[in-house]
């Protein structure tokens, strides 16, 4: 075997870099040992020899690492425990607490069967024997949970004292003077007023045209206090807000909320109708009443 250097240094350079010899190309030979005849030959650098031989030892790591991480052959290497020792760690704890409560069950039964033969035994020396994992089991199993109907009877008579009930401590009848200085209220729907305010024609209200099956939001949180059909109006949808403030809703197609359900700002309502007799297209008719008093929309609201 010999190795033959097939690039020279440059004349005149006494000294080469150790990285520009990287790339110097050699020949490995091996030769016949009796007649030097020359068998294989590979023509190679430094700057290869070091790639195959990291690329070799970074390929037998990872598959090293794998082979210990997820095969059951760590079971053969010395230091790593069996993957099911665990499992039967658990269950030898299991049945160490059985047979401990088996035999805590046992003492007790010839303890009081002794105390029983010497005419010993009354309810204040008596011992109970402690129920098994088993026992404990099926009498849970045995527990119906029914209501019953005094429970049922009270939930229906606080669920209907509580129905209109906006929030704790304000239900919108206390005759607080309501303020839309810190109310934000939410725009029902978008679209073209058609009627405005004019208190003096009763029309307390203004008029939206709206495309059909548009949804209709609620203005603010409240309690749906009637959500019912009417001959001149159609499907109406009346909200009772805190601090004495009410939104109506008229003309609609649907109601979506009963009487008796609170609703949030933004939440959908009815959806844009023209029920009713006084209806001149899909719109809604939009209300809004502080104390008691119709005001008009367009002062609170943007449409």
């Amino acid at each position: 075997m010999a190795f033959k250097k097939r690039t020279t240094e440059p004349a005149g350079e006494s000294e080469v870099r150790w990285y520009h010899k990287l790339r110097n190309k050699y020949r490995l030979i091996i030769l016949d040992e009796a007649s030097f005849e020359e068998k294989i030959s590979f023509r190679l650098s430094r700057l290869n020899v070091f790639v195959v031989t990291g690329s070799l030892a970074i390929i037998l790591i990872f598959l090293t690492t794998y082979i210990i991480a997820f095969t059951p052959l760590r079971e053969f290497i010395p230091g790593y425990s069996d993957t099911g020792l665990q499992r039967d760690l658990y269950e030898l704890q299991l049945r160490a607490d059985s047979i401990e409560t088996a035999l805590m069950q046992k003492d007790l039964f010839i303890s009081n069967m002794r105390m029983v033969i010497s005419g010993e035994l009354h309810d204040s020396v008596y011992q109970p024997l402690p129920q098994s994992d088993s026992a404990t089991r099926e009498a849970y199993a045995r527990i119906a949970l029914k209501r019953s109907p005094e429970d049922s009877m009270l939930r229906a008579e606080y669920e209907k004292e509580n129905l209109y009930n906006i929030k704790a401590g304000d239900d919108g009848r206390s005759g607080k003077k309501a303020s839309l200085s810190t109310i934000r209220l939410f725009t029902p729907v978008k679209g073209i007023l058609t009627n405005k305010f004019n208190a003096s024609e009763n029309h307390y209200g203004i008029d939206i045209a709206s495309a059909r099956n548009e949804a209709v939001k609620a203005a603010y949180d409240g309690v749906v206090v009637f959500s019912e059909y009417t001959a001149e109006t159609g499907n109406v949808i009346m909200i009772q807000h805190s601090g004495n403030m009410v939104t109506v809703y008229k003309h609609n197609a649907v109601l979506l909320r009963k009487q008796g359900a609170f609703v949030r700002a933004g939440e959908s309502i009815a959806i844009v109708g023209d029920s009713g007799a006084l209806t001149t297209g899909p719109h809604l008719h939009f209300e809004l009443w502080i104390n008691n008093t119709p005001v008009d929309p367009e002062l609170y609201l943007t449409f």
